[in-house]
């Protein structure tokens, strides 16, 4: 017959009573303070029991709110979960590995001759497919991982295990919104320092388990309140810069709408850098430069032609390696075609990472940070 809890809990209390009471008999410890210490965890499992662990937060619930573990999964579905995650961090044949040659390029004639200030305007467009929406849309078999381990679990930042046409993958990326609760419930996609700490753990999970890391970018920058600041901000994004710089595995970063500052960069030190052709990616927010520059945040449209973060300005300075062209009207007006088109770029730069060793693939990773800034290049119109 099965020991019901209450029962469990009597005789555990009992044997703990016997082994107090046998310790304070050899006097291996004091009657007194043994007859406190017994009370006190007597309490204690009483509480727990008629709390349901709600007393010590014990709850597979509340571990999950405080990023402590990934998920709640009935009993009944552990072994088909179970399953499918071992499935999906193995290895693909190579037979199985196609090589696509990804439509990117400098993207479309339209977004090269666009005022730099209409692509802010359409890289925050509300509509525009999130990190969620690009998991559905590209990945098999995705499942979501939860939690910095710390007792935090950002929702601006989230990320899992999938199979990106049968290649395993870490993606993560930042999260918004479509409406203004989602937007409010994902902070707007800034990401706190619990966010960072999370995409840190995952990036290691992915090096220790050898599948490639992609990120999407799209983030206005990391969130600049004073508690994130006090959790150690800017530390968690310096950290995820570190990190980055020494995955032994490929790494791929896709911009798919805003790239703002450090809160950008710190999901953004990979092997190769793709941008959507209406993304922008840049150190500082054109309000905040106009708002330092120019002391007026009316100066936002000169500010965003001065940072030249647009596409085309990106990929002549080589920051980034390509542009991934969008739909017609934009990724806002078709979330297959432009999940699709990023799916294709990012396995073509995976294939373009294939076969290169974890030393070859920092050396050249180191490089190409390093390089940043020695190339002279021409001022293009829109600076001048």
């Amino acid at each position: 017959m099965e020991e019901t809890p209450d029962a469990v809990s009597a005789a555990t209390d009992a044997a703990f009573a016997r082994e107090i009471q046998d310790a304070a008999e050899q006097d291996q410890l004091p009657r007194d303070r043994a007859t406190r210490f017994y009370d006190r965890i007597r309490n204690t499992i009483q509480r727990y029991v008629e709390g349901k662990g709600k007393v010590l937060g014990k709850t597979a619930e509340f571990l999950l709110r405080h990023g402590h573990i990934d998920a709640v999964v009935p009993r009944a579905s552990l072994r088909p979960v179970l399953g499918n995650l071992i499935a999906t961090v193995r290895p693909a044949s190579p037979a199985l590995r196609p090589r696509l040659r990804a439509a990117h390029g400098g993207g479309s004639p339209a977004a090269a001759g666009r005022d730099p200030w209409q692509t802010v305007a359409l890289a925050r467009g509300i509509d525009r497919p999130t990190a969620l929406d690009y998991a559905r849309l590209m990945l098999d078999g995705f499942w979501e991982l939860h939690g910095d381990r710390q007792g935090g679990d950002c929702a601006s930042i989230v990320g899992g295990l999938g199979r990106l046409n049968n290649r395993p993958v870490m993606l993560i990326g930042h999260q918004k919104g479509h409406s203004t609760r989602e937007l409010v419930e994902r902070n707007f996609g800034m990401p706190t320092p619990a966010g960072y700490r999370k995409a840190g753990r995952l990036m290691r999970l992915a090096a220790k388990l050898r599948v490639p890391v992609v990120t999407l970018i799209d983030t206005p920058g990391a969130f600049p309140g004073v508690d994130a600041e006090r959790d150690g901000q800017a530390w968690a994004i310096s950290a995820n810069l570190r990190l980055m710089s020494t995955l032994p595995v490929p790494v791929v970063a896709v911009v798919t709408g805003e790239g703002g500052s450090g809160g950008a960069l710190a999901l953004g030190v990979a092997d190769r850098v793709l941008a959507l052709e209406n993304a922008v990616y840049s150190v500082i927010s054109p309000e905040g430069c106009a708002a330092i520059l120019w002391r007026d945040s009316a100066a936002a449209p000169v500010a965003a032609r001065q940072l030249q973060l647009d596409p085309p300005a990106l990929l002549r300075r080589g920051v980034i390696d390509g542009v991934v062209a969008e739909p017609a009207g934009g990724a806002q007006e078709n979330h297959l075609a432009a999940a699709t088109a990023v799916k294709a770029a990012v396995l073509d730069a995976l294939g373009e990472l294939d076969g290169t060793g974890p030393e070859l693939l920092l050396a050249a990773r180191r490089r190409r940070y390093a390089g940043f800034g020695l190339e002279p290049f021409a001022e293009s119109e829109e600076a001048a």
